[in-house]
């Protein structure tokens, strides 16, 4: 296993100065006094008891702190005050929109010290060395971020799928805990491409992270039976119950995609254990970020909602911790854990005023102390829309035979602002082509892949977007490398592919050829290097624009990038045509073609 250092095991000098500090033989570098210590693996509060923190580690835990100090020790005096574990996400999403760097400038304040995300949005645009440029951009910050390997589930065939040999470059760094999410559908349609791979992950020590929207009962049975170890997506209590009684660890998501934490806490009232429940975010939008706060929300949130706040606490520390096999080292105050501490006024109020990470303080009172670490990504990741020439309108074209007059098409139905639908319908051939209808609210959706057959192009029709003049696009698709537009006229189509591409990366509304607004993603085409604020500014002005054009979803952004994915019900698109996601067919969109 490569050794990077994010979960070093202490050395041998490391533990005899743990033991020395412990019996009071050696003075420690940093003692918390007078603290009322959340122990999480009791369910109790401690009053009066101290912790005493040598290097990165917790040597004592306990009410005799007094002869740890030393003329070089930090003190800081709690005050009576509460002591929780350093919060975990246990999923999240980093590579969506910014830079760790920028991220971590507004997640370490509220008491986050430990991070597990995702690395699946690198590998279909960048393979294995975009996934390691984006790990190295994880490493050697202030809190401990870890990572699980792209399982890579697609609609598209050519960004399908993770070899061998990739996953086993991933699956040796000791930052890598796991295997991402992957739909429990790839097992039933895909399982010769998925299964070789979840044993040569569970061959290596490590978990297999779960996606089971949808399955229930017998499907449900078999995706757990291949090795799942956790689902993040149930959003009603029934649904998480029927999945802890299989075994999952059960990761309740409150982020900016769902926010599913105030129905599933009502599973209170089972007066079930809720040892295997974990809080998580899914992925937090800047904007989000900024105007609630990360972990700290999360958890504030999960006591609001009646949750007895020492086993909501736990659901944030050590049953994360737990389900990863990492509680010998953090998710809990005891010695030999990394010194990860958060210190709150009272149980019950979630506000960081000071936060521990790796023995040194990183925060006060919601300031930072110790800044993230930035990056430098490669050229090739800065370059990874590989388009070989501009679009022309021409190539947005829908062409059918002029004969007969009317031909029976597949549309793209948006059913809510994430859930589409197949739709059959009989439509007009107009000097060769498939024309747009904006009174029926049916314009056109393209993909262009932009790194396997670069510029290959799929184009149709799709209802109910709302867009009522201009463009589009993004760069961000999910599960695949595509770029994803939507618009009413072909020129403007063009044009926000193209902006894209001289932007390498970005999300685009244009109108009339004009770019109304914009953001740019260069690194790898889907994340942003620019600071939090920014980012959050340009999101809100597409958002506008977006409206302005007719487009009333909340979130209009995350609606197109998501008609790639291969996760939400039930039709999508890529450049290789539609895919309905309950049997994994890829169709045209006129039938009979």
């Amino acid at each position: 296993m490569t050794k990077i250092g994010t979960l070093k095991p202490k050395t041998p000098l490391e533990m005899q100065q743990l033991i020395k500090v412990a019996l009071g033989e050696e003075k420690a570098d940093l003692v918390v006094t007078n603290a009322s210590i959340v122990n999480v693996y009791t369910g109790e509060i401690l009053k009066d008891h101290g912790i005493a923190v040598k290097g990165k580690w917790i040597a004592y835990v306990g009410p005799n702190w007094q002869d740890a100090f030393g003329p070089r020790t930090e003190v800081i005096d709690a005050d009576g005050r509460i002591v929780i574990p350093g919060l975990i996400d246990g999923h999240t999403h980093i590579a969506w929109m910014f830079t760790a760097a920028e991220f971590l400038k507004h997640v370490i304040p509220g008491g986050t010290t430990t991070v597990v995300t995702e690395t699946l949005e690198p590998y279909p645009v960048c393979g294995v060395d975009g996934v390691i440029d984006f790990l190295e951009s994880l490493k050697d910050q202030p809190i401990k971020i870890l990572a699980t390997a792209p399982a890579v589930v697609s609609i598209s065939s050519a960004a399908r799928g993770i070899t061998r040999q990739d996953l086993a470059k991933i699956l040796e760094r000791d930052d890598i805990i796991g295997l991402g999410e992957s739909y429990w559908q790839s097992i039933l349609q895909y399982p010769d491409q998925i299964l070789p791979r979840y044993e040569q992950t569970l061959a290596s020590g490590k978990t297999l992270e779960g996606h089971s929207a949808g399955a229930r009962d017998k499907k449900l049975a078999a995706y757990v039976a291949a090795g799942i170890s956790s689902c993040h997506e149930p959003i009603t209590a029934s649904q998480v119950l029927e999945r802890l009684r299989l075994g999952l660890h059960i990761m309740v998501r409150e982020g900016s995609i769902r926010r599913d934490l105030e129905e599933i806490a009502k599973i209170r009232e089972t007066g079930i254990d809720l040892r295997r429940l974990i809080l998580s975010t899914d992925g937090v939008e800047p904007g989000d970020l900024l105007e609630k706060g990360y972990m700290e929300y999360v958890l504030q949130k999960a006591i609001d909602y009646g949750f007895d706040p020492v086993a909501a606490v736990q659901m944030a520390t050590l049953n994360v911790a737990e389900h990863f096999s990492l509680d010998g080292l953090i998710g809990g105050i005891a010695p030999g854990r990394y010194a990860d501490l958060v210190i709150i006024p009272d149980i019950r109020t979630i506000d960081a005023r000071v936060v521990i990470s790796n023995g040194r303080v990183v925060a006060r009172n919601r300031q930072l102390e110790v800044p993230p670490r930035g990056h430098v990504f490669s050229a090739e990741n800065m370059n990874s829309v590989k388009l070989p020439r501009d679009m022309a309108p021409a190539d947005f074209i829908i062409r059918a035979n002029p004969v007969p007059h009317r031909v029976d098409v597949r549309v793209i139905d948006m059913v809510t602002d994430l859930v589409t639908a197949p739709l059959d319908m009989q439509w007009p051939v107009t000097d060769g082509q498939l024309k747009i209808d904006a009174d029926q609210d049916i314009v056109k959706v393209a993909a262009i892949d932009r790194t396997h057959q670069p510029g290959k192009i799929q184009a149709g029709l799709i209802k109910g977007f709302g867009i009522k003049s201009g463009a589009m696009a993004c760069s961000a698709a999910w599960d695949t490398s595509d770029i994803i537009v939507v618009g009413v006229d072909d020129t403007d189509m063009a044009a926000a592919v193209n902006r894209i591409r001289a932007l390498q990366g970005g999300a685009v509304v244009c109108e009339n050829e004009k770019i109304l607004a914009e953001l740019a993603l260069p690194v790898f085409g889907i994340m942003s290097d620019l600071p939090v604020e920014t980012i959050a500014g340009s999101l809100e002005a597409i958002k506008k624009t977006a409206a302005g054009l007719g487009v009333a979803f909340p979130n209009p952004l995350l609606t197109l990038i998501t008609l790639t994915g291969a996760a939400i019900p039930y039709l999508r698109i890529c450049e290789e045509g539609l895919v309905n996601l309950k049997d994994g067919r890829t169709l045209s969109f006129q039938k009979n073609s």
